[in-house]
Order: structure tokens, then sequence, then C-alpha cells
């Protein structure tokens, strides 16, 4: 009684891959908003999770398919091998009978059978197949009494190969191989087709199911950058000036601490920018009180301090020059209290304009005629004629005053003033003067701070004739024609005022 154990599957001989996969790709997808970025994270980890899940159902399905297959085909080829009576010697024309025979009863399909006894080759009929049987099997099955199957694929065809030795019983516990080793062929299409099918099955249940998951992505999403859109509107409204936006709390979470965070910092800054407003407005409204109050004593002293100017040649000396001093002194008040209370015009942005169209060189020159500066050797002029615009006269003559009498005071001569028009970079024509000496310039240090109020460049200079004020004063006049105004430095030396008025300023002030 010849006696087959259970046969064992062999270590060398690798299971044949029934799905035919090849390496996944991933595709990239390049992130620009917030938005963005969380739908992508939460698709990624709907991705992951229906990916591991698909694939993790997809190979349990897989491996109990073919072992159900596996296992029913081993089984029945092991029945059918202990079922029939091997005798000894083996003859081929009676060995392929009974391969035919176990070939029709082969389960849970017909098998092709071979056999293989020294030199003697014998088959159920279909040699073809007979090249999926692998050395590794053949192997296998001669060396071990417990025999041996692989599944392996042959030309895109998958198949399930069994190798087993006879056996023969030499006494109660003891077996010895006859020599004969038996091999089964089953092709496994079927199974290969039901795994297709499994395949394909997760494939399409994993992409509705990303569809499916991008709608609470969406409402995630959306729950998440309301409270950020709220912030950047908040945050935008507070930039426009309107400090008491606020911000409504919802929840208890992280997003909900940052908006009571907002709420409270725009509260301080609220309350800070309200204290910086009093108080700026009540030292405006101190130098406009001020500036007032003096001016009518300011008007009596300068009366008087005329009277004395002219009989100060009737003193002695020691009195006539403490009579000039005085005169000297109230005079530089007097300008001082009327550059006070143009600042407090800006300040309070009740200064206007009041333009009409002048001959633009004619007003320079009658500004230096005004201060006598016009037979002035110290001073040269390029005034074409022709060029007219729409100017606010008085504060135009205050521009140039100011720039011609800066120059005079702290630069050296000659100073030129120039005067052209020229297109700017947008395209608009504008006007453009040009103060310039022959100084030691300004220094780098004061360039970021020369139209600043009461500053000096020369630290030492604490008694120079000026208020401080003229070149802030002279900022805000252009200003106040929609221009720009520039100090910078000649490459041969001396300092240069630039200033840029369009063409129509009255028009732009509108």
């Amino acid at each position: 009684m010849i006696a087959l154990p259970r046969p064992r599957r062999t270590r060398g001989g690798g299971s044949g891959r029934l799905d035919g996969t090849g390496p996944a790709t991933r595709a990239r997808t390049r992130a620009f908003g917030l938005r963005t970025r969380l739908l992508a994270a939460f698709l990624l980890v709907a991705a992951v999770s229906a990916g591991t899940t698909s694939a993790l159902t997809y190979r349990e399905a897989r491996n109990a398919l073919l072992k159900t297959a596996q296992d029913t085909a081993v089984s029945t080829f092991r029945d059918e091998v202990e079922r029939v009576g091997w005798g000894l010697p083996v003859q081929k024309e009676a060995l392929e009978v009974d391969l035919r025979d176990l070939a029709r009863t082969g389960k849970p399909r017909p098998w092709v059978m071979f056999a293989e006894y020294g030199s003697l080759r014998a088959s159920s009929g279909e040699n073809p197949v007979s090249t999926v049987i692998t050395p590794e099997l053949r192997r296998a099955a001669s060396a071990d009494r417990y025999g041996s199957f692989q599944r392996v694929v042959k030309d895109g065809v998958p198949y399930l190969t069994i190798g087993m030795p006879t056996l023969f019983r030499t006494g109660p516990d003891s077996v010895l191989p006859t020599g004969l080793v038996l091999y089964a062929v089953m092709r496994m299409t079927d199974e290969q087709i039901n795994v297709d099918a499994l395949l394909a099955a997760a494939r399409n249940g994993a992409l509705p199911g990303l569809a499916i998951a991008l709608v609470p992505g969406l409402l995630a999403a959306r729950s998440v950058l309301r409270p950020v859109r709220e912030l950047r509107r908040a945050a935008r409204s507070m930039g426009s000036g309107k400090l008491d936006t606020r911000i409504p709390v919802r929840g208890r979470d992280e997003l909900a601490d940052l908006a009571d965070t907002f709420n409270e910092s725009a509260g301080q800054l609220e309350r800070s920018v309200g204290e910086l407003r009093e108080a700026e407005a009540r030292a405006r409204r101190f130098a406009s009180d001020v500036s007032h109050e003096l001016r009518t004593p300011l008007a009596g002293m300068l009366a008087v301090t005329e009277v004395l100017d002219q009989d100060a040649d009737r003193l002695d000396a020691d009195t006539a020059q403490a009579v000039r001093l005085v005169s000297a002194e109230t005079g530089k008040l007097a300008v001082l209290v009327e550059d006070l209370m143009e600042i407090s015009r800006f300040d309070a942005r009740a200064a206007e304009l009041n333009c009409d169209e002048i001959d633009v060189a004619e007003a320079v020159r009658k500004t230096l005629q005004t201060r006598r500066w016009a037979d002035d050797d110290r001073i040269r002029t390029e005034l074409p004629a022709g060029v007219r615009a729409r100017l606010d006269p008085r504060r135009f003559d205050v521009v140039v005053a100011n720039l011609v009498g800066n120059a005079l005071r702290h630069g050296g001569t000659p100073v030129s003033v120039l005067l052209r028009t020229e297109a700017s970079s947008s395209g608009t024509l504008v006007l453009v003067i040009e103060v310039a000496d022959r100084g030691p310039g300004i220094p780098s240090a004061a360039l970021p701070h020369i139209f600043d109020r009461f500053y000096k460049a020369d630290a030492a200079r604490t008694r120079s004739p000026g208020s401080g004020l003229g070149l802030a004063i002279t900022l805000e006049n252009v200003r106040l024609h929609r221009g720009t105004i520039r100090a910078g430095n000649l490459p041969g030396g001396g300092a240069v005022f630039t200033v840029e008025i369009p063409l129509g300023a009255e028009e732009a002030g509108r």
C-alpha cells in the first residue's frame, strides 16, 4: 500500500503573481492656498485609508481564492494518487492510461498529467505545457518524500504545478520512494479572472470613496478657513482706520483663541491710538493757540522795534547794539510764530489751494525780486519763457523762497535756480524746479531727516537764522500741489533740491 503524505510547498520555488500589478506611481500636486492644502491633506488621508483597506481586502480575498483552488487540487491529486496502485516495473503504455484517468478526475478542473521514472517520460497526451514544470519543482519533488507545489506564469497564463513521488511501505511506520514522480498541471485562468475582478472592484470602489470624501473635506476646510477669512477682513478693516473692528468668537478651539486674542489686541490698539490722537490734537491746539496769542503782542513789539531801529543811530553804542539785537530776535520770533501757524493749518488739514494760471518763470523772478535777490550775483537762473501752470501763487512763492534762502544760508555760492518741464515715468507732464548750491552738500546721515520739523543737519548750528520749519513747510506746500520734493548731493559737490509738480495741480488736488 502506497502512503502519500500531504505535500509541502518548496522553499526555493516562488509563487507566481496572478494579479499582474506593477509599481504604483505617485502624482504630485502643487498646493497654493490654505484651502488647497487642507483639501490635499484630507484627500491624502482618505486615499491612504481607502488604499490600505482596499489592498488588505484584495490581498485576503486573493489569497483565500487561490488557496481554495490550490488546496482542492492538491487534496484531490493526493487522494487519486493513493487510490491508484502503482506496480513496478513501470510500463509506459499502462502508465499513460493511468495518467489519462487521473487527468479526467482533476478538481477543481481537469489536469494535465506527467510522469518521470528514471529516463522514462510519460504524459496524459498534452505535452506542450510540460515546460511549466520548473527545475526547482523537479528537484524538490525528487528529493522530498512529501512532495511540493508551485504557482508559475507562462506566456501570461497562470498555472498550478504539483509534484509528488510515489512510495511503498516497508513496515508499519517506514516508506521508501519508488522512483516514480507524478506531476499535475492545472490552468488557473478562472482564478486569474476572479482576481482581476477583485482588483477592479477594489480600485473602482476606492475612487468613488475619494469623491465622497471631498464633500466632508470641503466642509472641514470651510469651517477652518471661515475664521481666517474673518481675520483677514478684520485686519484689512483695521488697516483702513476702523479700529473698532472685532471678530465673532465661536467655539472653544484654537481658532476661537486666535479670534479672542485678536479682539483683545485690537481693543488695546484702539485705546492706544485714541490716546495718541487725543495727545496729538492737544499738541496741535496748543501750538495753534500759542501762535495766535503771540501774534498780537508780537505785532506791537515789531512796531516798537522799528521805531527803536530808526533812532538807534542817536543812541550810544552799547544801547544801539542792544536795540538792534532785540529787533533782530523779535523778527525771528515773528517768523517762527508765522511758521508755527502755517504748520498748524497743515496739521489740521485746513490749508487749501487757491490756484491760478501763472507764468512760472515770471513767478520765480517775482519771488527773487521781493526778497531782493534778483540782482544778487550769488544767484543764477535758467528760466525759459512760455512755461505756464495752474498753481497757488502764494504757496509757490513760499516754496521757491524757502529753497533759495536755505541754499544761501547753508550752502555755497553760486546758487542756481533751474526751471523746465519733462515727462514723468507715468507719461504725464510735470513742472520741475531745481535749486542747487556749491557748498559742502548734505551729510548722508541727514538726508532722511532733512524735511523733518526743527531738524538741523549741523548740531552746532543751534543759533542759525532759520526756524527749522522752512523745509517742512516747503514739503507740505509741494504735497498740497500733489507734487514731490527730494534732496540730494551733486557729483561735484553741493546740495540740490528737486521739486516736481504735475501740470494741472488744481485739478489733481480736487
